[in-house]
């Protein structure tokens, strides 16, 4: 098991120009994470989804750029050597990576950025920006989680079941996140991470960015507040 992130160096964008949000999701596979996500993003237009790079094959209906952006391995070492990721893992024999300037990018232009992220790469995540949030997603049960892995015909029993035990390492490491839902169903856990989404947005801490962002572009409190005596 390879992971990047032990070298990943600690000066990345400054929290919250704008105020903006950096969301990341992990769950198990199986959890159905990439649908509850897809369904976030509906319903918020200034959230803008990091798509991974990966060296695996695509699945069936998943389509390069949306889901991941696939690459040869080859080229994927190749980024890495460039330092193009912000965080990398191999899983199962592929390479996982999240761009840097992807992420950063997004956190420069005000927009909140989701990221969906096995719990390695979140570790590294929460060191460079430990003013995101995190959320842990788990399946209603394990008996639940064989059944949805049972349904990916490209998958064979072997890879199923160390999905199924990599699934039980990854919820030892849930309990360091800020939330953990249940995606016991679509609607629900929606609903449950687009409130997490709003309520952090407007915790103390995101409202103070937003507050300091605007008062460096108006000049200062104390200068208008003067000046509209």
């Amino acid at each position: 098991m390879q992971t990047g992130n032990d070298n990943i160096p600690l000066h990345e964008v400054p929290p919250g120009g704008g105020g903006n949000l950096v969301l990341v999701v992990s769950a198990p596979s199986g959890t159905g994470k990439t649908t509850i996500c897809r369904e976030l993003l509906k319903q918020e237009p200034q959230l803008s989804f990091s798509v991974s790079h990966t060296t695996r094959p695509p699945r069936r209906a998943e389509k390069d750029g949306r889901d991941y952006h696939f690459v040869s391995e080859s080229e994927f070492r190749e980024r890495i050597a460039r330092d193009e990721f912000i965080e990398w893992v191999e899983n199962f024999g592929h390479l996982y990576g999240t761009s840097r300037d992807t992420v950063n990018q997004c956190i420069q232009s005000g927009r909140d950025v989701l990221l969906d992220v096995e719990p390695r790469g979140a570790k590294t995540l929460k060191r460079i920006y430990p003013w995101g949030v995190f959320v842990f997603m788990l399946p209603p049960s394990f008996a639940v989680l064989a059944e949805r892995l049972g349904r990916r015909g490209s998958e064979g029993e072997d890879m199923r079941k160390q999905r199924t035990d990599r699934a039980v390492e990854e919820i030892r490491e849930a309990t360091w996140y800020d939330y953990i839902v249940t995606n016991d169903s679509v609607s629900h856990t929606v609903t449950l991470l687009h409130s997490i989404y709003v309520a952090e947005k407007n915790r103390n801490v995101q409202s103070e960015r937003r507050i300091a962002a605007l008062l460096k572009v108006t000049g200062g409190i104390t200068h208008y507040g003067t000046h509209n005596r």
